[in-house]
């Protein structure tokens, strides 16, 4: 099966490489700060939840009770802890995937003497998808331990009274760049990737579900279009849908990058946040991804591992809206 791709590769390939190239990256960065700004109380609310699996005592008994907890004991700026590192990591993330999933596609086209201007198929896409996925996992663990660590940090604090956010005890919590370097005075430079085999699961399942989802529900609207307008096949491409179809190809690709391979972000979530909520004893052996991951199943089974799934998929479709609609409406205006 084939698809009529709109993110790049519905046009014959620029003949300024570099100037495509420095775009992809542009209108990626401009497309994650946004959406992250909208979604990371949500963002936050996944990570107690996800952080608290393995606990004996739960401090929360779903998304809405953590929610409002955050916000009575902790306000506005707690409901937005650790926010300047995923704003980064959201830069860092969309940049380098709209960046490698074209050059991908680009590769791929070259490597099988693909055509020029005939859709790639779906399975072509995810595998480029995929490595776009791998190589941004490498760029994100290091930004996403610091966001996980700020995120609990407040519970490891044990401030749960209605401080409203500003008790000595919040204003003593570690920023991002102490954090930083806190890991690497402990564990050296490798302990920045704590959690990576969790986020290249979850990167490289997830981005090809997330592109091969958009290429897919937004292909499906250019066929109607085509058939309506009575025009031949590939005649038309993403630039000609209009705001609100971009927006729903977004969003159902945002549903569909979460739901693939969430257990992998729940045992990522939990590693990350370890020393901060379960201090090991001395000579206790760091845990591993699939001993975390038999001990939430132990723990809470099915459920555990999915702990956060509902406002994690309420808050990706509206933010996978975001990021297609400013991503493409960009590309279409300045690409």
């Amino acid at each position: 099966m084939t698809v009529q791709e709109g993110t790049a590769m519905h046009e014959a390939p620029s003949s300024n490489d570099a100037l495509r190239a420095l775009k992809d990256i542009a209108f990626g960065s401009a497309a994650g700060m946004a959406s992250k700004v909208l979604e990371h109380p949500f963002d936050l609310t996944k990570v107690r939840l996800q952080a608290q699996v393995l606990d004996s005592t739960k401090r929360f008994s779903g998304p809405i009770d953590c929610l409002t907890k955050t916000w009575k004991n902790e306000g506005i700026r707690g409901l937005y802890r650790g926010l300047p590192a995923p704003v980064v990591g959201a830069m860092a993330e969309n940049a380098s995937l709209f960046l490698c999933y074209n050059q991908l596609q680009a590769l791929i086209r070259t490597s099988s003497n693909h055509p020029v201007g005939q859709p790639l198929s779906l399975g072509q896409l995810a595998i480029a998808a995929g490595g776009a996925g791998a190589v941004a996992s490498f760029l994100l663990t290091p930004i996403e331990l610091v966001k996980c660590k700020m995120q609990v940090q407040m519970l490891s604090a044990g401030v749960l009274a209605g401080s409203g956010g500003n008790t000595p005890e919040i204003r003593k919590l570690k920023g991002p760049f102490s954090i930083l370097t806190s890991v690497v005075r402990t564990n050296g430079v490798r302990g920045l990737w704590l959690g990576q085999t969790g986020t290249l699961l979850r990167e490289s399942g997830g981005s090809a579900a997330w592109f091969t989802m958009n290429e897919f529900v937004s292909g499906l609207f250019i066929s109607r279009r085509e058939k309506t307008q009575g025009l031949p096949a590939y005649s038309l491409s993403k630039k000609d849908l209009s705001p609100w179809e971009l927006a729903l190809s977004g969003a159902c690709a945002g549903i569909a990058y979460n739901v693939s391979l969430f257990p992998a972000d729940t045992v990522k979530s939990a590693l990350q946040t370890e020393e901060e909520l379960r201090p090991r004893a001395p000579g206790v052996p760091r845990p591993t991804f699939v001993g975390t991951f038999l001990g939430m199943y132990r723990a809470q089974g099915i459920r555990g591992l999915y702990a956060g799934l509902g406002v994690t998929v309420a808050r990706s479709a509206p933010s996978s809206a975001m990021i297609f609609l400013i991503y493409d409406g960009l590309n279409k205006h300045f690409g």
